[in-house]
């Protein structure tokens, strides 16, 4: 156990990352999935780990809160999907939108629609899209702050739109301005 956590504080920038529990794996050799699980629960226990969500975890001291947090570790649940922010993240972050959402990112991903709920630290909101990659390139750029791709504000209002969510908080002539 201590070594694995040894090793985890090793890692450049350890405390801006998120882990999963199939990354625990790699650290443990030779130990089964339940065993794995067991060593993460007893790290857990101790207070070496903080469980952000269902198999996902960070270092105790780690620098990551708020947005930040929910951006890396929605970027590590739907590591094998097209996922971007958009929605009213993307709105309220460029003043197009009054309120701003606390605690809450929404994203437009290839998965299914889910609210993932990461306890004290918030929720994660993934709406189903089955617009591809290809086709919004010019609309999305790399976030690193989140580790994920944003759409630009032309295309989260679309999203908006798109999935019928209440546009009535938007202030069009911001949204005109920024478009």
């Amino acid at each position: 156990m201590f070594q694995m956590i040894n090793a985890l504080r090793r890692f450049p920038e350890a405390g801006n990352r998120v882990y999963a529990l199939q990354d625990f794996r790699a650290l443990l050799p030779g130990h089964g999935a339940g065993a794995c699980k067991s060593v993460v629960a007893r790290l857990e226990k101790r207070g070496d780990l903080t469980r952000i969500c269902r198999g996902i975890y960070m270092l105790p001291d780690a620098g990551l809160y708020g947005s930040d947090l929910l951006g890396h570790v929605a970027a590590r649940l739907r590591a094998g999907q097209f996922n971007y922010l958009s929605l009213e993240t993307v709105l309220s972050e460029a003043g197009v939108i009054s309120q701003i959402p606390l605690s809450r990112i929404t994203l437009m991903s290839s998965g299914r629609s889910n609210v993932i709920s990461c306890g004290k630290h918030g929720d994660i909101e993934f709406v189903h899209t089955n617009k591809k990659a290809s086709k919004l390139a010019a609309d999305l750029v790399y976030d690193p702050r989140y580790q994920l791709w944003r759409a630009s504000v032309a295309l989260a209002l679309q999203d908006m739109k798109d999935t019928r969510r209440d546009t009535g908080l938007v202030d069009w002539e911001a949204a005109n301005e920024s478009v």
